[in-house]
């Protein structure tokens, strides 16, 4: 028994030694990193440079541009403010040509605006109610857009640049038959002919 334990323990040392004696694994080495080449980080920088340069270029045209954009975007909407208000009509009272205050007040602007275009040039329609015959409505839309180019022209426009024409009971802007309706309809209503409208103060 004893021999067997001695025997025993001689094969376990014999294993420990040799599971001792086993070399350990090599292990590699941490790579060693190369010194970067002075051309490379020049070259990477002029090119983060550039990249840097065309970017801050293209930002500023995108800038200019958006400006000019936002310009033109503006003149054309008052441009288009200063054509409607162009196209404001003037009204009559029932079977009159005379012009009310507020006739004269819509005019003046007008006189403002085709001052401030001097190659602008304009229709005015004369219209009326449906009362009345054609014949006169036609006469009366007549002498209302006639009254409108003489105030015009008394006040500075060359008679060159305006034409008339009378539509009478036509061309109704109101279909009603009320005097709402009417009132609607008894205007002179201007057209531009030639030229455009420039904003003006």
């Amino acid at each position: 028994m004893r021999t067997t334990i001695r025997l025993s323990a001689t094969v376990l040392a014999i294993v420990t030694a040799a599971a001792c004696s086993k070399p350990k694994p090599e292990t590699a080495p941490a790579p060693v990193a190369a010194a970067p080449n002075p051309d490379s980080v020049a070259r990477a920088r002029a090119a983060d440079s550039a990249a840097a340069a065309q970017a801050k270029a293209a930002a500023m045209a995108k800038a200019r541009q958006d400006s000019i954009d936002a310009s033109k975007a503006a003149i054309e909407q008052a441009k288009a403010a200063a054509r409607a208000e162009f196209a404001y009509a003037v009204y009559f009272d029932f079977d009159k040509s005379t012009l009310t205050d507020s006739a004269k007040r819509v005019l003046d602007r007008k006189i403002q605006i085709m001052n401030a275009n001097p190659t602008l040039t304009i229709q005015i329609q004369g219209n009326t109610d449906e009362r009345g015959s054609a014949e006169y409505n036609l006469a009366l839309g007549q002498q209302r857009a006639a009254s409108v180019k003489r105030y015009l022209v008394q006040h500075g426009i060359a008679d060159a640049r305006i034409t008339i024409i009378s539509y009478g009971e036509e061309r109704p802007a109101d279909p009603g038959h009320d005097e709402t309706s009417w009132s609607h309809n008894r205007r002179d209503e201007f057209v531009i002919t030639m030229g455009d409208v420039s904003p003006t103060p």
